[in-house]
């Protein structure tokens, strides 16, 4: 038999390939359609206050021997005055920087030697202090912990460092138009209440002393403000000494700010000029329902359709159908008595108005259309899923509780969470956006090159039907 030359040998292997994936192809099959979201089932929890007022929460979670260890403090940029800006996080970051008896260096690495790292943060409402270590290690944790929170040092070369490490990082954010457009329409929503402010200035931030942070820590921190989570794999009994004989000598302090804001809601519209600029940076919004009110659920779902999920209206509309922007998403911002529905994009600059045309064309869209089951059930899946996903970790079970207690919503409500999602229906999210989402109540916030786009919003000012 003549043999084969390497060409032959190829057309030969190529034609036995043919013949056996053609069959494949064609007996494809369509894959099988996603089974029932199951209900979330919150693992019990236990909670106590200790005799100064101080809270603590533990949840046994998962197999993996491991813990997490959040304290929450119930102050942040609430408790700023107007000359305070960022006082508190200037503060919750220099709780890292050494107490009376351990230096930053001995933080870091002792809480390295347990298998983990400590980490702060301040928010609007909350400072957050803590990490994950390894199991052996909670009650050393804790302790830990505790020693950061009460005792800081608060040195004045620590102040002054860090005081510039803000300084750098702000100005960094406020080279970006992105920030620019946050700073201002939190202030045009919230006028002058804590909520209203980002960005503190050069000078102010200049005046903050190791005198006036020491001055903050005193008014601001305390038990009575203080809630400790605990969730892995840990002896309650042992966890809830560790906790008692840390934290019981902490001073009450003062009882938590309660100061909701008055959202401004009607047309608004501010253009900040950034010459030249290719791009705009754009937010649009107004004030709605916070996770206290019944309908949040409801307006969390209409958000994902409209805006907050990478298949939403919005998102399909200017990204992929005409190519307007990269990333533009919406979504749900809570505070304690109120909440905002904000739409954030970056579009190519001579097409900021039409993008706004878009913006309000799909929301006005669906408060006059109900959306299609098909499209709300593939956006609920979706959440439900999403839900799953966030609880499937230490981290992720005490941010749902942390979430529950600030609202006071009660375990049930995370325990129905998935049930009373899958429950909206297309009429529930037209008559949510009627409700809420009214175009003419929408804040316009604009950063771009004035030049190209102060005509193109002339559709959108105050007084212009």
């Amino acid at each position: 038999m003549r043999a084969l030359t390497l060409k032959q040998t190829g057309l030969a292997l190529f034609a036995i390939a043919l013949s056996l994936t053609a069959p494949l192809s064609a007996q494809k099959e369509t894959p099988p359609a996603p089974g029932t979201p199951k209900a979330f089932r919150l693992p019990p929890r236990k909670t106590m206050t200790l005799p100064n007022g101080m809270k603590l929460t533990m949840v046994r979670y998962g197999v993996v021997p491991k813990v997490t260890v959040s304290l929450q403090i119930g102050t942040g940029g609430i408790d700023e005055g107007p000359e305070q800006i960022q006082l508190s996080g200037l503060t919750a970051d220099l709780l890292l920087e050494g107490t009376a008896t351990r230096s930053a260096s001995d933080i870091s690495r002792q809480a390295a030697e347990m298998g983990g790292a400590l980490s702060a943060f301040s928010g609007d409402d909350a400072v957050s202090l803590g990490g994950e270590v390894l199991a052996e290690f909670t009650e050393q944790f804790i302790g830990l912990v505790a020693d950061v929170a009460q005792h800081p040092r608060f040195a004045a070369t620590d102040v002054d460092r860090l005081r510039g490490n803000r300084a750098r990082d702000n100005a960094i954010a406020l080279s970006q138009p992105g920030q620019i457009t946050r700073q201002k329409f939190r202030q045009m929503i919230f006028g002058d209440h804590p909520y209203g402010r980002v960005f503190p200035t050069d000078t102010m931030l200049q005046s903050y002393t190791r005198e006036r942070v020491r001055a903050f820590y005193a008014g601001n921190y305390g038990a009575r403000r203080a809630h400790l989570y605990i969730s892995g794999v840990f002896d309650p009994g042992k966890v809830e000494r560790a906790v008692r004989a840390a934290f019981s000598g902490w001073n009450a302090g003062q009882a938590p700010t309660v100061n909701p804001p008055t959202p401004r809601s009607g047309r608004q519209l501010e253009l900040i000029d950034r010459p030249d600029a290719v791009q705009s940076s754009l937010r649009v919004g107004l004030p709605v329902a916070n996770p206290s009110s019944p309908d949040w659920i409801r307006l969390s779902v209409t958000d994902a359709i409209l805006g907050g999920s990478f298949g939403s209206r919005i998102t399909s509309n200017i990204r992929e159908d005409k190519g307007y922007t990269y990333s533009p998403f919406s979504f749900v911002g809570s505070w304690p008595g109120t909440g905002l529905w904000v739409e954030v994009a970056d579009v190519t600059t001579n097409v900021t108005g039409a993008s706004l045309k878009e913006i309000f064309g799909e929301v006005n869209r669906l408060r006059s259309e109900a959306p299609s089951e098909v499209e709300l059930g593939r956006i609920k899946s979706n959440m439900a899923g999403l839900f799953t996903i966030q609880n499937s970790s230490r981290f992720g079970v005490i941010g749902q509780l942390q979430f529950v207690d600030q609202y006071g919503l009660g375990d049930g409500y995370l325990a129905s969470y998935v049930q009373r999602v899958l429950a909206v229906t297309p009429a529930d999210v037209q008559q949510t956006a009627v409700r809420y989402l009214d175009p003419a109540k929408m804040t316009i916030t604009v950063v771009g090159d004035r030049k190209t786009v102060e005509s193109q919003l002339e559709p959108y000012r105050p007084g212009v039907p």
